[in-house]
């Protein structure tokens, strides 16, 4: 059982859990961490037999984690997602500002090269693929935008004149444009009037309401119906919404394309372990090798800092720095 959440002026208020999403809400933490987050202070409480969090502190924190890696076995990523969560709990819903919230420990994560298709594997993948999937495939690759950026796309957030994509609140809630390849403006162009005809339909049946950020809804209460806010790639069906509620057609489920994903990588005998957001290496790691200019490459991909960019550099090189073995010499 969750206990409940006590104020600092001694009145009950909501249970804790329910407080903990509040204050994500009103900070306007995507769907996803919400629920991540959540989750982890529900393991966490439980992990403590339900005892309340001001009970407990750098000891209780720690042997939590600890748990994580060593019983659990998860990655230093998810480990220190868990201590992110954690930290939210105390300081943002608890107002606990103590020293040991500081001292906390944050697993050390591993430097990894990211996976990297050559030319030849992305065109024999994308060969594999077909229908809406090989059309989502291409603007991954083409366009350098992750995952859930293609699946949130909406309809204005497509130039077809400009040959840009406009990415709407992407890592960071920062707004970016990437091209738009011209090999996909025929399929594309192709699947939104099919995708037209859906939504007018949906507008005869008074279900062409669609979730708009940020109290649009509110400020513009027609356009939630309008053409230009549908999702470019939505649902086959009307699903509920989890915050509000309203039945309405959401954009597409990305793990139909991770599946597909996986299908044409299989098909295609790539041994590597490509997912979707490989696509994205690739088009970074592709384009440094045609000659662009690495700022223009961190523009694109809308990274903060040019050094989280500069990974593919590495990825450039010829075997190990770009050296040639003295076996070969021989």
């Amino acid at each position: 059982m969750v206990p409940e959440y006590t104020h600092p002026n001694g009145l009950m208020a909501p249970r804790l859990l329910d407080v903990v999403r509040e204050k994500l809400r009103v900070r306007h933490y995507s769907l996803r961490t919400e629920q991540q987050y959540i989750n982890w202070v529900r393991r966490f409480l439980r992990f403590h037999h339900h005892r309340h969090p001001r009970e407990m502190g750098a000891a209780e924190v720690t042997a939590f984690l600890t748990h994580l890696a060593v019983d659990g076995g998860v990655s230093a990523s998810t480990q220190n997602q868990a201590l992110s969560a954690l930290l939210f709990l105390y300081r943002q819903v608890l107002d606990v500002s103590l020293p040991w919230l500081d001292e906390v420990v944050r697993a050390k994560q591993p430097k990894h090269l990211p996976v990297v298709l050559t030319r030849r594997e992305v065109a024999e993948l994308l060969a594999q693929a077909d229908g809406l999937y090989a059309l989502q495939l291409q603007l991954l690759y083409g366009t350098g935008i992750r995952l859930m950026e293609c699946m949130r796309l909406r309809v204005n957030d497509v130039d077809f004149e400009r040959l840009e994509v406009l990415v709407r609140d992407g890592k960071g809630a920062k707004d970016r444009v990437t091209m738009l390849p011209q090999s996909v403006v025929e399929p594309l162009q192709a699947h939104l009037l099919r995708r037209r005809s859906i939504h007018e339909a949906d507008l005869a049946a008074g279900m062409a309401d669609v979730f708009l950020p940020d109290a649009l809804a509110i400020k513009y209460p027609n356009a939630a119906k309008e053409w230009g806010w549908q999702y470019v790639f939505a649902t086959t069906g009307y699903v509920q919404d989890p915050r509000s509620g309203a039945v309405r057609r959401h954009h597409q489920d990305e793990k139909l394309l991770q599946r597909a994903m996986k299908r044409a990588v299989n098909a295609a005998g790539i041994a590597k372990p490509a997912t979707p957001h490989t696509l994205r290496h690739s088009f970074a790691t592709h384009l440094l090798a045609a000659g662009y200019d690495i700022r223009t490459v961190q523009a694109l991909l809308g990274h903060a800092d040019v050094a989280t960019t500069m990974i593919y550099t590495q990825v450039l090189n010829k075997g190990g720095r770009g050296v040639t073995s003295p076996l070969d010499g021989l």
